[in-house]
């Protein structure tokens, strides 16, 4: 009787030590767990399929306006310094602003902006590209330089497709009435009228847009909406595929060197400004061929570059316009990319959302 009283207790006791040693290892292996894990890795590009597309297209549309209202002005002033021969019309940048506003206003420095403003829907249509293209691309082991260059230059080919009728009419109103030269005995100013209209007729700016439209299309057909077509995509296929590639470089060269304390968006803000600068040294040349087609419509491509050479030279067939360039493509650069990167941070998936820093 007592032998089996004893035998009980000391299974019992037995089971108790067992239960301790089992509670004791969960904590540790715990414990080891809480060390061994490390924390979420923070992501540094957010990929297409992280965001919530019905809230990423209409903050993207709305940035997108926002930016092109501001710094249109300088876009019609580049183009403006392209097309003119020498510095016939303007000296520069500054001298641009002050003779178009005290000509024309405030108003003439957004002649054409609303027809370039659609360039708001190639927009849609080009980044949906490019993020589409870097998704796919994702599935295969391709660098993200490669897929950044890759799809910059599909998205530019989608984007142009779309925007090339509307910029075609666009520059035609942005040159209209600018001084090309004088006559050959110097008493006569000649201007930009390509088109043939009559200048001196009163009319709406909506008015007179839709008499551009219906001139090319007299004088060119439909194929006159497309001309400088083959030069656009000559001039911004590249300047999209380098611009995007030199983006994600700068980006990953700046993470790598800055302090953590940075803002993650200052950085990318940064990378897409050295980006626009680069692209734009490299591409300028190809940018003035494109405007020429587009507004004389005069030749071919070889044919314009040896117009340019030989009235410009080569340091003429790079700087002409290179300062305006610069300061559009600085300017746009980084409030796209504020835009564009901030968007996305709002439009991340709730998952995602801790991984993400400004």
């Amino acid at each position: 009787m007592l032998l089996n009283v004893w035998n009980i207790l000391r299974e019992k006791e037995i089971e108790r030590d067992s239960e301790r040693d089992k509670k004791g290892d969960s904590k540790e292996a715990m414990a080891a767990t809480m060390v061994e894990t490390p924390p979420p890795q923070l992501i540094t590009t957010i990929e297409w399929s992280m965001m919530d597309k019905s809230k990423f297209f209409p903050l993207y549309t709305l940035s997108s306006f926002t930016v092109r209202c501001a710094l249109y002005p300088l876009t019609l002033i580049k183009t403006q310094i392209q097309i003119q021969r020498k510095k016939e019309a303007y000296k520069g940048v500054s001298d641009a602003i002050t003779k178009i506003y005290a000509n024309e206003g405030v108003g003439g420095l957004y002649r054409g902006f609303w027809l370039s403003s659609f360039q708001i829907i190639s927009g849609v249509f080009y980044i949906s590209t490019y993020e589409g293209v870097r998704h796919e691309l994702g599935k295969y082991e391709v660098s993200p330089r490669m897929k950044s260059f890759i799809g910059g230059g599909c998205a530019s080919i989608v984007g142009q497709t779309v925007i090339v009728p509307f910029d075609v009419l666009s520059q035609h109103l942005m040159v209209l009435g600018l001084v090309k030269g004088s006559s050959s005995c110097g008493t006569k100013t000649i201007v930009m009228n390509p088109l043939g209209l009559d200048l001196a007729k009163r009319r709406s700016r909506a008015a007179l847009a839709r008499e551009v439209a219906a001139r090319v299309y007299r004088l060119h057909g439909a194929r006159g909406y497309y001309r400088g077509y083959a030069a656009s995509l000559a001039a911004y296929v590249p300047n999209s595929a380098l611009w995007w590639a030199l983006y994600t470089a700068y980006q990953d060269e700046l993470l790598r060197i800055s302090p953590s304390w940075v803002s993650h968006l200052l950085i990318q803000c940064v990378a897409g400004t050295l980006g626009g600068f680069t692209t734009t040294i490299l591409t300028n040349p190809l940018d003035i061929v494109r405007a020429r087609l587009q507004v004389e419509g005069v030749g071919s491509m070889r044919q314009v570059f040896k117009e340019l050479w030989r009235e410009e030279g080569l340091i003429g067939l790079y700087a002409k316009g290179l300062s305006a360039r610069l300061v559009q493509s600085a300017c746009f650069s980084f409030c796209i990319i504020l835009g564009y990167e901030s968007i996305k941070r709002v439009s991340v998936s709730d998952e995602y959302r801790a991984r993400v820093r400004w």
